[in-house]
């Protein structure tokens, strides 16, 4: 049945009053005509926050997307928090990140306002479910998803009820929590179609979200219509254009047609079409073309590819755990562990769908230095995990079969609560794994260093600290740093004392 509205309707209300911006917006919009543009950008843009009333403009959101957050009120009104829920939709629809999660714990701690509200509940909804929003642009999943349940929890409407299980929906699906995710994937499906509303008035969240679950099935088709339903319901928005062609380039790697997705993740990561897009989906865009160059032989370049990024708060993309198949591949398994220490260390934080597979990687590398129960325990606490929160094939993507395959079969015999889930998950790695042959690639003879590399070995050899080098140089340490760690790479060493005997071999 469909959910009854019930209390007052701030739609109704922003019809009848205007939000209240000037006071609320130091140093902003100074001008007359500023101020009545900005107003009425948020205005019409709080209203279309949920479905019923038409999508929010593009130039709206581009005007919101700038502006100043107010300070906390002395009390907050359904006017100075729909004013917020207007702002942060729009930093996460238009990638304005840059002030990061610091923009939300100006007014909450935890779930809650630090100041009093007099809120109704509807506006509660939707400030909570903008802050949720925001989140799981940001790739805070956890958080985006508990924001979403408070949503919920005051939604008192259907398109309160919708926006909210939207927000929650892509929160689950970004930490790995499949089976809660297609729960409220399809309770918000359902709603959207009882209601009838017009079909570009679905949310973006959803969309996501149905893409993330079939990535985690592999499920090609579902993956195509996920990009064909972004290509259809908002045509003319370059956003939904180049998310629709990143969950493309997913469904390539998936059907091993490898060259055509490198070409393509290449093409949108440097093109001008990155100018209109959101950062969780460049994001992927990354670790979807470092799995590739990985399945192609090029563990390095895919290191390479991945130097420049670091994991944002949440690890809803976990640029560690995305090293980790080509440092298994290299057979750098103590760089490997290193890597992701803290990852495991900060587990109750971490996304749960980057953590997974980085347990599973971390246990084949225990594996391989004779850590036997250590490697089992990841193994288990990985397996248990993909239970827990619904079957993904994703967690084996790039490893070496015949060893996770042997180390997962080791977990399972002395596991009985893993018996019915094992022959999905053998059928799963086999999909995705790379042939034990390709797990280690040997250093070769020659290593190309660049000029200024080049320079920097040559001082290496020495007896010079990186601080006396990059004084030597004529250049910053953090320069120094960037090329001794691109030379450790190249040469597929872990630190200084290899590296010189590589190359003083390599001399030779």
């Amino acid at each position: 049945m469909p959910h009854e509205s019930r209390g007052p309707d701030p739609f109704r209300f922003l019809q009848l009053t205007a939000l209240t911006w000037e006071g609320t917006m130091p140093g902003m919009a100074t001008s007359i005509e500023a101020r009545t543009a900005l107003r009425a950008a948020g205005t019409t843009t709080a209203l279309r926050l949920s479905p019923g009333h038409g999508v929010p403009s593009a130039r709206h959101l581009a005007l919101l997307s700038e502006a100043e957050l107010p300070e906390a009120p002395a009390v907050w009104t359904d006017t100075t928090a729909l004013t917020l829920a207007a702002l942060l939709a729009a930093r996460a629809r238009r990638d304005a990140l840059a002030d990061g999660a610091s923009v939300v714990t100006r007014y909450f701690d935890d779930v809650r306002l630090t100041r009093p509200a007099s809120l109704s509940s509807s506006v509660r909804s939707q400030l909570y479910a903008s802050v949720g929003e925001y989140y799981n642009a940001l790739g805070s999943p956890q958080m985006g998803a508990r924001f979403g349940a408070e949503a919920l929890l005051f939604a008192d409407s259907d398109a309160t009820r919708y926006r909210a299980l939207t927000v929650q929906a892509l929160g689950h699906a970004l930490n790995g929590e499949y089976i809660s995710a297609e729960t409220a994937r399809a309770e918000a499906s359902e709603l959207f179609e009882a209601r009838r509303w017009d079909d570009a008035e679905t949310a973006y969240l959803v969309v996501l979200a149905d893409a993330l679950i079939a990535s985690a099935r592999l499920d090609v088709g579902r993956l195509l219509e996920a990009a064909g339903t972004m290509r259809r319901v908002q045509p003319e928005d370059p956003y939904w254009g180049y998310s629709a062609r990143a969950i493309e380039v997913m469904a390539m790697m998936f059907r091993r047609d490898l060259g055509a997705g490198r070409a393509e993740a290449r093409r949108l990561l440097h093109g001008s079409r990155r100018l209109s897009s959101h950062r969780v989906m460049r994001y992927f865009l990354v670790s979807v073309l470092s799995d590739i160059l990985v399945a192609q032989g090029e563990s390095r370049e895919a290191l390479s590819v991945l130097e420049p990024y670091e994991t944002p708060e949440g690890h809803g993309i976990c640029f560690s755990m995305q090293r980790t198949a080509a440092l298994l591949r290299l057979g750098r398994e103590r760089e490997l562990l290193l890597e992701t220490e803290g990852c495991v260390a900060s587990e109750t934080d971490h996304c749960l769908r980057t953590l997974t597979p980085l347990l599973v990687r971390r246990a084949v590398a225990l594996q391989r230095l004779g850590f036997t129960r250590r490697a089992r325990q990841s193994m288990e606490a990985a397996l248990h995990l993909i239970v827990r929160t619904g079957s993904s094939a994703t967690p084996f993507l790039m490893l070496p079969f015949e060893e996770t395959r042997a180390l997962m079969d080791a977990v399972a015999a002395e596991d009985p609560e893993l018996a019915d889930i094992m022959p999905y998950l053998r059928a799963a790695l086999a999909q995705v794994a790379t042939p034990d042959t390709q797990a280690r690639q040997p250093v070769t003879a020659t290593v190309r260093l660049t000029r200024t590399e080049l320079a920097t070995a040559d001082l290496l050899l020495g007896s010079l600290s990186l601080v006396e080098i990059a004084r030597k140089r004529g250049v910053s340490l953090n320069t120094v740093k960037s090329q001794v760690r691109s030379i450790y790479q190249k040469l597929g060493v872990t630190g200084r004392a290899e590296a010189v005997e590589r190359l003083a071999a390599v001399d030779a």
